[in-house]
């Protein structure tokens, strides 16, 4: 039988190897075959059909080289393979019996591999190979997610989308990501904004779609102040949503950032884009306008070497999906709820003291948080331990649930870490720009009256008079501290305490 590969090739070693390179080949034809046909398109099947098959298809053609120069040196010295392969004569029985079960097996073989290199690639693509394979460093982000209102969406889908150019991207991001966990070389916490990311427009907008954004939202906010009867106040908001689409609702209100007929540019003087000292606005007819802040300077020289962005989705919903609470805010839902019991002398004031004290693991967390609670009222009021038992160990296990929601002290996370710019509470948000100090060459200012954002419909106080009026009443701090907030910003004072 003439044979069409050289004589070298024919010994254990490149067969074995040729072998190897054929499945894997066939492995990867079979998984583009599947992408191809699927409905939507897998991110993550990429790290199969595009590096660890191609890993083995290439082990096995270096195997089956080495097996030919192997084989030509041995011949050299007098060794040879030839006439050592196997004979096969379809009419001895036991050979047919022997290719029978060789055949059956290979396809079995086949079979199985194509089944789990299928698997292997659903699992791949899943948000539990992205949340659970690097507990430790990932834990925090998928905590936050499993708790957020993009949970039901996975996580390939943001990070990565569909598409060849982000794929690729993401997996030479992706590969320094495994050498950093491999080498204990991450950030502790992982630093924000990610600088790769993909775009909102190609991301975000897939879902929510920018020009359908208009007309007004009602939220009812409640609080609780830190006072021993836990004093309930209530705000109710009409928040001025805004739009992107003329045709369908008027284009002011907060969206208009985002409408596409404008075009908003900042210039970040920090990583964490909490500082902009200038803004620009380019309008739907062309105009621009240029807002520097008075209170940060900057000159032009320092301005041109610092990288320009344009404003999207993220710039202002920052954590949608990884979102760390702030003590204070998340006692306050509690409590509102009646998780935390709301009768408990000063349980706002402990409970948020016990959150935001550091700790080295979540366990002495846990059981500081414990002894926190009952030793303050052990101290101060022994007959709440007595009467209120039950409802005092509630709140012990839900302060517990808050803490281990939110904070993560192996990688150093809380939300202290992680500023929210949707609002202005707890992190300067809004206030990044719309201080009242950035301004033009005409002397507009972007101005931080409380009307531009939303209206004020009401306000009420815990056994006091509820204000109303259906076209805004004016605000008024639960406690008194003068005119200061106007004048401060309010994560000035509630960034640490509330």
């Amino acid at each position: 039988m003439r044979r069409i590969l050289p004589s070298s090739f024919y010994n254990v070693m490149s067969l074995s190897g040729a072998s190897l390179s054929g499945i894997s080949l066939g492995l990867i034809v079979f998984l583009f075959v599947l992408e191809y046909f699927s409905e939507t398109s897998k991110p993550y099947m990429g790290i199969i059909t595009l590096i660890i098959l191609p890993m083995f298809m290439t082990a096995g053609i270096v195997i089956m080289i080495w097996g030919m120069l192997r084989e030509i040196r041995r011949r050299k010295v007098g060794i040879t393979s030839e006439g050592h392969l196997p004979k096969i004569d379809f009419n001895i029985p036991r050979h047919r019996a022997a290719f029978a079960v060789f055949s059956f097996g290979a396809i079995l073989f086949l079979g199985l591999s194509a089944f789990g290199s299928y698997k292997a690639y659903e699992f791949t693509d899943s948000d539990q190979f992205c949340g659970e394979m690097c507990h430790t460093v990932m834990s925090p982000e998928y905590t936050a997610y499993q708790f957020s209102p993009h949970a039901k969406v996975g996580c390939a889908q943001c990070h990565i989308g569909s598409g060849a150019e982000w794929f690729v991207k993401a997996k030479i991001s992706g590969s320094y990501q495994v050498y950093s966990v491999l080498f204990n070389k991450y950030a502790r916490p992982i630093e924000t904004p990610i600088e790769n990311l993909r775009p909102a427009q190609q991301t975000c907008e897939q879902c929510h779609w920018p020009k359908h954004f208009f007309s007004e939202k009602q939220r009812v906010l409640t609080y609780y102040l830190s006072d021993e009867q836990n004093t309930k106040w209530t705000l109710n908001l009409l928040v001025k949503i805004g739009g992107g689409n003329a045709d369908e609702g008027p284009t002011s209100g907060i969206h208009w950032h985002m409408n596409i007929a404008n075009e908003i540019t900042y210039a970040p003087f920090d990583r964490e884009r909490q500082i902009i000292p200038w803004v620009k606005v380019k309008h739907g007819d062309g105009k621009e306008s240029v807002y520097r802040s008075t209170e940060v300077k900057i000159d032009d020289e320092v301005l041109n070497k610092i990288e320009k962005r344009r404003m999207d989705c993220i710039d202002c919903h920052n954590r949608p999906t990884h979102i760390y609470h702030h003590p204070a805010a998340s006692v306050n839902q509690a409590m509102s709820v009646g998780w935390i019991d709301p009768s408990l002398p000063f349980i706002k004031n402990i409970t948020v003291e016990a959150l935001q004290h550091p700790y080295a693991t979540r366990q002495s967390a846990f059981d500081s948080i414990r002894i926190a609670i009952t030793d303050f009222y052990s101290t101060h009021n022994p007959d709440v331990l007595q009467n209120k038992k039950v409802p005092v160990e509630k709140a012990i296990r839900e302060v517990q649930k808050i803490y281990s929601r939110n904070f993560f002290p192996e990688m150093k996370v809380s939300w202290e870490h992680y500023p929210d710019n949707i609002g202005h509470m707890y992190a300067l948000g809004c206030f990044r720009c719309h201080d009242g100090k950035h301004v033009n060459e005409e002397g507009k200012v972007l101005s931080r009256d409380c009307n531009t954002c939303h209206t004020l419909l009401a306000q009420e106080f815990e056994k006091g008079d509820k204000r109303i009026a259906l076209g805004g009443i004016e605000y008024i701090h639960p406690v008194d501290v003068g005119n200061e907030w106007k004048q401060k910003n309010c994560s000035e004072c509630h960034s640490k305490n509330d």
